[in-house]
């Protein structure tokens, strides 16, 4: 059983009012949300089979080179998905409604699938799962139960990341399209997130088999998805880190774990071990472990072990 990654609330909410105090999400620099962009695409695309790389994804989006040896459609669905991920910050202004939905799956699959845009007409099952999504004659009802339960729920105050993750598990147990439903599902958990204040997180393939397990666990206990919230609240830990590296002091800037251990009260391999766990927020960077200074002040503050 992997474990179940945990980050204090505290730090988190320490690290985004960091981030505000400095800019808010609509004024970041374009380089900043280009980035963010192109580290979305290309994760939530490689869980689903893209073979793009991170600087071959960046090389399409930002300098119009096409890699060699890659299938033509892993290059069109890396263009069209930055492009639905770029409009989302323009959806955070208006209700979430069904057209979003259909629309945001029109924009990364136009030319890709024949269905792209249009609920599934056909039954379904989910791959590695077994669980069962609903008849397709059902999808629409259904799509509109989840829609209207949402709402509900986000009139009513509920968390943002208990609520993401009810939401993201319940979508994907719909499986309302033919195909691309995780990609769909994961645009709609960060649109969730700006329209409540936080940036984009992101869901690399490093966590595939982290976050196969917490959406399968949710709906193996009827939809509790409070460990998949737990991962939400760790990965958006991750992406607070990288941007305040981009726009916040040299207490934010990334180091090396070992670099940064001889500065702290804490050895490297304890600091290491708590970034396993999620209770010290750190990235991974070509296999090396990042953190900033001020992030082990906040679990210093706040976990102080």
């Amino acid at each position: 059983m992997l474990l179940h990654p945990i980050v204090n609330e505290n730090i988190l909410k320490a690290l985004k009012s960091e981030l505000l105090s400095r800019t808010s999400l609509e004024n970041l620099p374009d380089t900043v949300w280009m980035k963010v962009g192109a580290v979305n695409t290309w994760g939530t695309n490689a869980l689903e089979g893209n073979t793009l790389t991170l600087s071959e994804v960046e090389g399409v989006l930002f300098d119009n080179r096409s890699p060699k040896n890659r299938p033509a459609t892993d290059v069109t669905e890396t263009i069209q998905h930055y492009a639905a991920f770029k409009g989302l910050m323009k959806l955070t202004a208006v209700p979430v409604t069904l057209e979003t939905v259909l629309g945001l799956h029109q924009t990364v699959f136009h030319g890709i699938y024949e269905h792209a845009g249009r609920w599934r007409w056909w039954n379904v099952t989910i791959q590695g799962s077994k669980h069962t999504p609903p008849r397709y004659e059902k999808v629409v009802p259904v799509m509109e139960e989840w829609l209207n339960e949402y709402n509900r729920r986000s009139a009513q105050g509920e968390g943002v990341f208990p609520l993401g993750a009810w939401m993201h598990h319940r979508f994907e147990t719909i499986h309302p399209f033919g195909d691309g439903n995780g990609r769909i599902g994961r645009l709609l958990l960060n649109l969730h997130f700006l329209k409540h204040g936080w940036p984009p997180a992101h869901i690399l393939e490093s966590e595939r088999s982290r976050y196969g397990l917490m959406l399968e666990e949710a709906s193996d206990k009827g939809g509790d998805a409070r460990r998949l919230a737990g991962l939400l609240e760790v990965q958006m830990a991750k992406s607070l880190l990288d941007i305040l590296d981009q726009v916040g002091t040299g207490e934010d800037e990334l180091q090396p774990l070992k670099g940064i251990a001889g500065d702290t009260p804490y050895s490297a391999n304890y600091l290491t071990l708590r970034a396993g766990q999620g209770e010290l927020p750190a990235v991974n960077i070509k296999h090396r472990l990042l953190t900033s200074r001020r992030a082990i002040g906040l679990y210093r503050e706040f976990v102080g072990r």
